[in-house]
């Protein structure tokens, strides 16, 4: 056995993901250590526990890890129940990371800094396939592995709140008004908003949640005021499929949010681009820009930026990263996800021929793998970390394998030029579909003959821009 292969996989986060990979590079037979930010397993999942997702628990367990859990006793959930991220990290990711198969493997409060290959910089090509990969943890630690799996999300670094992709102004002077994705109107951040009036910007289902927890604070405290901005001309991709969703509670989300709407409860502004805040006795103005120029402004005491998320590849700096100029997801996977072209419905099984870079034995997977796609479902990722493990192992004929076992959902879209054209972004299905299989490619998949039909599972409900999220 060579050195590079007596080092461990180094998989960085503990999040649903992260543990899926342990799981499988435990059945692998893989040596591995995880590397989790946080102070638990699925500590930015903690971070929306009072938010219940749309997908029913059997979506949300990953097959190697069940496997695990099963064998110790575990006793699993209503398979048919929506569990909230509380319940997800509580009965699930924390069982898991506690099984003596993961648990000596798991570092928490071990940030990842920067990652390298040890002696070389990006340019160094000579033996670079062969040697060590060099992480280096906040403190200065440093550690080497034969492969990094990097599954270390998105949650820590969400999209401005400014048009263009660039913060408004005067983001940053006004950063103690704002509110990033989900936080717990009606529980911990309650004081926050009571009696007070809120701006949601954004048109993801993690805006729609705080909408409606708001709504909630308003019926039972006077003087709580909402009032909701989205850029586009119709609300329609955010109120979804209502009745003909194949998911239940996504479709009531949208149904009760449109109903405030309709009754006045949520003040609704389309067409708002954000330009600049400024801070204003006490409270901020917001000043919006409209495609023609026009300018106008709203005077308010918070506001929640539920603009979704992008990722942060700057610890792999001085690694060969082949990312998309679009997406910032591997050149492979981007045109399989671009929201302007694809739907959920129409993302096809992947693995580990998209998520591949020139940087051999390096691969981000999970939310962090689809760049600023906002199309990611939590099943995808474990099938991603399955492919991506076996193809360590050498077994290229499981890696290739990849596939997928979801249920028939309508079929969302997240280009913003459809929601303004119909009353709902979402369609459903007439009947339901044979497990979506294909190629790593996705192409023979069925991607150009016959759409995906894909159920969305919310792995971070905070994702947002997109009914799919």
């Amino acid at each position: 056995m060579s050195t590079l292969n007596e080092l461990p996989v180094i998989v960085i986060g503990a999040g649903p993901v992260g543990l899926a990979a342990a799981a499988h590079l435990h059945e692998r037979g893989i040596a591995f250590t995880v590397l989790e930010a946080g102070d638990t397993p699925g500590a930015a999942v903690r971070q929306w526990g009072h938010v219940r997702v749309f997908s029913p628990w059997r979506y949300n367990i990953d097959p190697a890890a069940r496997r695990l859990l099963d064998a110790a006793g575990w006793v699993a959930p209503d398979l048919e129940a929506l569990p909230t991220g509380a319940e997800l990290a509580r009965d699930y990711l924390q069982p898991l990371a506690q099984l003596p198969q993961l648990k000596p493997h798991l570092r928490y409060g071990a940030r990842v800094e920067a990652i390298s290959r040890r002696g070389l910089d990006r340019l160094r090509t000579a033996g670079r396939d062969s040697t060590p990969f060099l992480i280096r943890l906040t403190g200065g630690e440093e550690m080497l592995a034969r492969a990094v799996i990097d599954a270390s999300g998105t949650w820590a670094t969400p999209n401005v709140l400014g048009a263009s992709g660039l913060p408004a102004h005067g983001e940053t002077t006004a950063a103690g008004f704002l509110e990033h994705a989900l936080p717990d109107v009606l529980g911990a951040a309650r004081d926050r908003f009571a009696g007070r009036h809120t701006l949601v910007v954004g048109a993801g289902h993690s805006a729609a949640n705080t909408l409606l927890s708001l709504a909630e604070l308003a019926e039972s405290t006077p003087g709580t005021a909402v009032t909701w901005a989205i850029r586009t001309a119709s609300p329609a991709r955010t109120y979804g499929g209502g009745d003909a969703d194949a998911l239940p509670a996504r479709g009531a989300l949208g149904s009760r949010l449109r109903a405030h709407v309709d009754a006045g409860r949520i003040r609704l502004l389309t067409g708002f681009s954000v330009h600049a805040l400024t801070p204003t006795a006490g409270r901020v103005t917001v000043v919006v820009r409209h495609a023609d120029g026009e300018e106008k402004s709203v005077t308010v005491d918070r506001i929640v930026a539920a603009t979704g998320f992008r990722p942060d590849h700057s610890i792999a700096a001085e690694l060969r990263l082949d990312l998309d100029p679009i997406m910032g997801a591997t050149r492979a996977l981007a045109p399989l996800i671009d929201p302007n072209e694809h739907s959920c419905g129409t993302v096809p099984p992947h693995g580990v021929n998209e998520l591949t870079h020139p940087e051999t034995g390096y691969h981000a997977v999970g939310m962090k793998s689809y760049g600023r796609a906002p199309t990611f479902l939590m099943a995808t990722g474990y099938e991603q970390v399955r492919s991506v493990v076996a193809a360590l192992a050498g077994d290229w004929d499981a890696a290739h394998a990849v596939q997928l076992d979801l249920p028939e959902t309508g079929v969302c879209t997240s280009n913003p030029a459809d929601s303004a054209t119909g009353d709902s972004c979402c369609g459903s299905t007439s009947a339901a579909e044979p497990a979506a299989r294909g190629l790593a490619t996705g192409i023979s998949g069925g991607l150009l003959s016959t759409p995906l039909n894909l159920v969305i599972l919310d792995a971070a409900p905070a994702q947002g821009g997109g009914c799919c999220s």
